[in-house]
């Protein structure tokens, strides 16, 4: 024990408080929400490079550049929310699974194309710069609704596990572990 300035000892440090259940949700939230950017940020420069060179390489118009681009991206973007954000997830279901990433996929890129689309048609905002600008504020408006999506309906939750009650090891009062005998016969063999 240490001795304070005044010679008396002094008490041990308390252990701290255990941390509570919203505080582990918010955790839990958080690492999630930092999983989910990490690889939607991988997917929106694999999104953005793929457009980019779509529009350089061949004749295709804006928005259908940014809907092969996009493609390309989700399948990116499963294989790293499956096997990284959501690899702790129920994996039991997976026809199911891919289904509703598929869809709700879909209608993230009609959100993400279509704020592309209103721009370049409906304002004559074409430009490449116009362009990436308006890609990325449509990235950002369908990552929004895919990360509700995703984390409510995609991938779901394991159902918790229903605490220990009873195990071998703990035995209740009045039920004695059987001992085994000095030879090392188990007690039911006797």
């Amino acid at each position: 024990m240490e001795r304070g300035s005044s010679g008396a000892h002094m008490a041990p440090p308390a252990p701290p408080a255990p941390r509570g259940a919203l505080r582990e949700r918010i955790d839990r939230l958080v690492r999630e929400v930092v999983k989910f950017g990490a690889v939607g940020g991988a997917g929106v420069l694999v999104n953005l490079l793929v457009f980019n060179f779509v529009r350089h390489v061949t004749d295709l118009q804006v928005v259908r550049a940014s809907i092969v681009a996009t493609i390309v991206a989700i399948v990116f973007n499963y294989v790293g929310f499956r096997y990284f954000t959501y690899r702790d997830r129920d994996k039991g279901h997976r026809t199911r699974e891919m289904s509703l990433f598929l869809l709700f996929s879909a209608v993230g890129l009609v959100i993400e194309n279509g704020v592309l689309f209103t721009a370049t048609y409906g304002f004559g905002w074409d430009s490449p710069l116009q362009s990436n600008i308006f890609k990325f504020l449509g990235i950002g408006l369908g990552t929004l609704f895919r990360f509700w999506s995703y984390r409510t309906w995609v991938f779901r939750t394991l159902p918790a596990r229903p605490p220990v009650t009873r195990s071998d090891t703990f035995r209740e009062p009045g039920h004695p572990a059987p001992v085994p005998a000095p030879d090392g016969t188990p007690a039911a063999h006797r």
